[in-house]
């Protein structure tokens, strides 16, 4: 017969450390960890009276979980899973369901955009310091790139914001998996993820986490999300010249947007821009804008629409323009800035090349 007293000994004196602790009373993971440990006769049987005693610490829960480096809680659930493997089955760590927002991605994260429409992401594990070395460097194939810590809400959070965007074709994993006192093995249960999938409790099937389980999301997530991406395994890689080397020849392979996306889950599309249309005038006047080669400077002209010319700004590059003009309010419509702004940074350019410059008429018919 099994001996189970050390795991409950140990179990028990997790329990215990996170009673002491003001921050577990109102967390997620203390309340969800004590209420599961009720359920199972196993553990009642030697620790109810310990958990009793822990339910009346609750206060109203202000947290899900505070990213502690080590979770007792959650490691007292470890070691109750060594006397009855079912409990792993049961609820742990932080897995509500989360709230979405318009726009991309979906939910939040500890990641950086750079381009909706590019094929690579990019997860680096437990390595956040990845996340800005390699996206210091422009990446043209780049769409996403951050770090994940659980096996469990974290990829969850990871297949929704992918799922979101139908462009994204291939996932590279780097950086370093930690396993860590909780247990979590966030790489290897997304690489098992891809291979194997969920079984019909949505545990990720071979996944060597403690808590590889997906409560939020449907199976047709998971299954999409396969079938979407092709997940380029580099655990444990965390050379930053090897990895933007591999993120730009992953993405000249791009096979293109994935055909199979979920309609439902897609939050933003691609819209084909319509040609200016009637020319407006700006009540404000109108600009001529000339490069002044002898003085090595940009010039502008500011017109009433009568043809009166009323002001003349001068400088030596084309944003110290542009910011006075639109401070002192000279100004008045956003398509005039916007052709106002194109036509100083071709100014600019010619007064650097010495090319001609001649200004572009704005766009759209009087």
């Amino acid at each position: 017969m099994k001996n189970n007293t050390k795991p409950l000994e140990q179990a028990e004196n997790e329990l215990r450390l996170a009673m002491v602790a003001k921050k577990c009373w109102r967390c997620g993971c203390f309340q969800t960890t004590v209420n599961t440990l009720k359920d199972f006769s196993a553990i009642t049987e030697t620790l109810g009276e310990l958990l009793s005693e822990a339910q009346n610490l609750f206060e109203t829960k202000r947290y899900d979980c505070l990213g502690c480096d080590v979770c007792w809680p959650a490691v007292a659930q470890n070691m109750a899973a060594e006397v009855d493997p079912a409990i792993a089955e049961g609820e742990h760590c932080a897995t509500q369901e989360p709230e979405t927002r318009d726009g991309w991605p979906p939910l939040p994260g500890d990641y950086q955009v750079l381009r909706f429409q590019a094929p690579v992401a990019v997860c680096t594990l437990n390595s956040d310091q990845l996340i800005d070395e390699i996206k210091n460097s422009p990446i043209e194939g780049l769409s996403i790139i951050g770090g994940l810590h659980t096996e469990n809400l974290g990829i969850e959070h990871l297949i929704r914001n992918v799922l979101a965007n139908p462009h994204i074709r291939y996932l590279i994993i780097c950086g370093e998996d930690t396993r860590k006192a909780i247990g979590h093995l966030p790489g290897q249960s997304l690489v098992a993820l891809s291979e194997h999938g969920v079984n019909e409790n949505m545990r990720i099937i071979e996944a060597k986490g403690k808590r590889p389980m997906l409560k939020n999301i449907p199976l047709e997530y998971v299954e999409a999300f396969r079938k979407q991406v092709r997940i380029i395994n580099q655990i444990g890689e965390v050379d930053v010249t090897l990895l933007q080397s591999l993120i730009i020849r992953t993405a000249s392979n791009d096979p293109g947007t994935f055909a199979g996306a979920l309609k439902d889950i897609i939050s933003v599309s691609v819209e084909k821009a319509d040609e200016p249309g009637r020319l407006k005038l700006d009540p404000a006047g109108y600009f001529v804008v000339m490069p002044d080669r002898t003085q090595q400077q940009l010039v502008v002209e500011h017109y009433s629409n009568r043809g009166i010319l009323n002001r003349i700004f001068t400088a030596d590059n084309a944003a110290a323009l542009y910011t006075h003009i639109i401070k002192h309010e000279f100004i008045s419509r956003l398509d005039h800035a916007a052709y106002l702004g194109r036509e100083l940074a071709r100014a600019e350019q010619t007064l650097l090349s010495g090319e001609t410059y001649s200004q572009d008429r704005a766009p759209g018919e009087l």
